[in-house]
């Protein structure tokens, strides 16, 4: 592994000794890596904040910063919007767009047993692992917020999404096992990396409950246009740093309801 330019080649040895059969498939799985496929492809899984999730060639796998997404959407179900009087009573429906294999929605099921969870992806491949991922959750194929069923809509409390908000123009600066082994349509969001997340903040409005949230993973160079656009339509924002000093969630709340907290 360290001979083929694996860098954290020990990491990457016990992962796959930890889901492998036998040692010939553990010598095919080392040839797999060498030739550059994504580990999380090669075992099926990719572990997210003491989740073993399952993933599957031709996905995208969820990345480790998406941890920050995660950790926003839980408190936003928990304590800031179902724990208040405005969202009690209902049925308080969380919805992660642009799912992939549903870290999200899988860290929400897991923090708070009960809520109702929405996934939806236009990637059937991808929601055949985030079924498997939130077996409790329902999932449905189509484009960001349209895919819900319209039972649904004026019922969501909070949607999170990590949309594809890599400038088209960066392909060239992405790991090759990314480009070479995950969708496009999962990592390149237009010019400016952006046109999902306009799409999905336009629509929310028709989902949300009044007071609702959405939580949007981006690029710290991009949450100040991301969050103007929130503001035009009457939304309260926040941003909420990651650690690594590039990721950000933008945290939009819709002000026909309670007051901003």
């Amino acid at each position: 592994m360290k001979s083929a330019g694996c860098v954290f080649a020990d990491d990457e040895a016990r992962v796959l000794r930890r889901w492998v059969r036998d040692d010939g498939q553990l010598d095919a799985w080392v040839r797999r890596r060498a030739a550059g496929e994504p580990l999380e492809h090669i075992v099926g899984r990719v572990e997210f904040g003491g989740l073993d999730l399952h993933v599957g060639t031709g996905v995208f796998v969820p990345r480790q910063r998406s941890l920050l997404l995660a950790a926003v959407a839980a408190k936003l179900v928990s304590t800031e919007l179902l724990g208040t009087e405005l969202i009690r009573g209902i049925d308080g429906i969380f919805v992660e767009a642009c799912c992939g294999v549903a870290p999200i929605g899988a860290w929400v099921a897991r923090s708070s047993p009960g809520t109702p969870v929405i996934l939806t992806d236009t990637d059937e491949r991808a929601l055949h692992f985030a079924r498997r991922n939130v077996p409790t959750a329902d999932a449905h194929r189509g484009d960001l917020l349209a895919a819900l069923p319209e039972p649904t809509l004026g019922r969501v409390a909070v949607v999170a999404a990590v949309t594809p908000y890599v400038p088209d123009s960066y392909a060239g600066l992405l790991p090759a096992e990314a480009v070479d082994h995950e969708p496009p349509a999962a990592l390149f969001g237009g010019s400016d990396g952006l046109d999902a997340v306009r799409r999905l903040i336009g629509a929310s409005r028709e989902v949300l409950v009044p007071g609702g949230a959405v939580a949007l993973e981006m690029h710290r160079g991009q949450v100040t246009a991301a969050a103007a656009l929130a503001d035009e339509i009457g939304y309260r924002t926040r941003i909420v740093d990651g650690d690594d000093g590039q990721t950000v969630v933008l945290v939009a709340r819709d002000s026909r309801g309670m007051p901003w907290r």
